[in-house]
């Protein structure tokens, strides 16, 4: 056989290179001396030093890290303290005011003890404010001061349309303090505010909130002639209420008295962070009639009117030409109102659903102060005004506008 020719792979002019062949000899001569020539080993390196201790391995180190709060500044620390020290100080100052109030009935040895609630001490004579809820229906109390002290109690005056009672005491113990009553006309949404009361029999129970809301209505009364009233300008909070706090003070800053706690709004029986307090000018107002008469006289105008809606929304469905104010929907027969000639409403119509009377007179002021609607209406005759006093009324009748004087009545029971 002709031999194979190895074609070189460049171009002209490059110098000849040896022939393939040699190479390829080359090569096989090359494995052939590494298959035959023996591998030299080398000899193994000393695992001691001549000499040299034995150092055992050493373990692996564990790393600590310790973790350091970031330093806050001096002034924030300072004003946290001031923020403990103020709450410190009032708790020290106003609990001793501050009572346990337990209600029986019967007396003696068949007392029996049917529900707890809260008071606080308004005089050196021994007044004790508290809710009406909390005391009716006993025979028995017992008021417990923070020192322990036991005193049996007896009822002064009591008025279920403020939610409103005062008890009395012959003696003091020492320590007993009477509280300061604020201004509640000064209170203002977001205003801190502290609790104080014995929520589940825990007496002496503190808790720090908010004003939530002000100008808040709870229901109070059903009259036995069917009419149903309001307790107006209630303090919301979501100061923690709970079951045995009613009757106890609601706080401001200072340590002044600025509400009666008095109910809660709860699906579970507890507390969910809107709770109710009576303000203390209802309690300035009320509880001198209470200790003097045992009664407080409400004036009467003799209206009903539809608490579901707002004039607003009713001048919008039936085109009314006010949209602020009082839609009368009744007048009382031989009331006040009736007498002076108020107009209650003349039909019916549907609004939203809902049937409503309508065509009755709109109250628009009383006495010049603008009414806003039903429950500023009430708050209003409640502050200021009294039984037998004779206002002026504001009303629109067919889109006239018309001042009828009214002699105000007392309100049933």
């Amino acid at each position: 056989m002709r031999p194979a020719t190895l074609r070189p792979a460049y171009g002209r002019g490059m110098p000849r290179p040896y022939p393939a062949a040699w190479l390829g000899v080359g090569l096989l001569l090359l494995a052939a001396l590494a298959c035959a020539l023996p591998v030299p080993t080398l000899p193994p390196l000393p695992t001691e030093l001549p000499g040299a201790e034995t150092v055992a391995p050493a373990s692996p180190r564990v790393q600590v890290v310790v973790a350091t709060p970031t330093p806050l500044p001096d002034a924030l620390v300072a004003e946290a303290t001031a923020e403990d020290l103020l709450l410190i100080n009032l708790y020290a100052r106003v609990n001793p005011g501050v009572v346990n109030i337990d209600v029986a009935a019967g007396a003696g040895e068949t007392a029996s003890i049917f529900g707890s609630g809260s008071g606080f001490l308004i005089d050196a004579e021994g007044h004790i404010v508290t809710n009406n809820h909390v005391v009716e229906g006993a025979d028995t109390i017992w008021v417990t001061f923070s020192d322990g002290s036991l005193r049996e109690a007896e009822v002064l005056g009591t008025d279920p349309f403020s939610d409103l009672a005062v008890l009395k005491v012959d003696d003091l113990p020492p320590g007993a303090v009477p509280l300061e009553l604020g201004d509640s006309d000064t209170l203002q949404v977001g205003q801190r505010v502290i609790a104080i009361g014995n929520p589940f029999g825990l007496q002496g129970t503190m808790t720090v909130g908010i004003i939530s809301a002000l100008g808040r209505v709870l229901p109070t009364v059903t009259t036995a002639t069917g009419g149903s009233f309001s307790n107006p300008e209630i303090i919301q909070t979501d100061a923690a209420i709970n079951p045995g706090n009613s009757g106890g003070p609601l706080l401001d800053s200072a340590g002044r008295v600025i509400g009666v706690n008095t109910a809660i709004r709860t699906t579970t029986g507890g507390n969910m962070g809107v709770g109710f307090a009576v303000p203390v000018n209802t309690v300035k107002r009320i509880v001198p009639r209470l200790i003097s008469e045992g009664t407080y006289h409400y004036p009467y105008l003799g209206i009903t009117a539809d608490n579901r809606f707002t004039l607003a929304q009713l001048a919008h469905e039936l085109d009314l030409p006010v949209t602020h104010g009082v839609l009368v929907s009744a007048v009382e027969p031989g009331g006040p109102a009736d007498r002076a000639g108020i107009r209650g409403g003349t039909r019916t119509a549907r609004v939203l659903g809902t049937t409503v009377q309508v065509g009755g007179d709109i109250i628009i002021a009383i006495d010049g102060h603008p009414i806003q609607d039903f429950n500023d209406l009430i708050a209003y005759l409640v502050r200021e005004t009294e039984v037998g006093q004779v206002v002026t009324v504001t009303i629109v009748r067919d889109g006239k506008q018309m001042d009828i004087p009214v002699r105000l009545g007392e309100r049933p029971r």
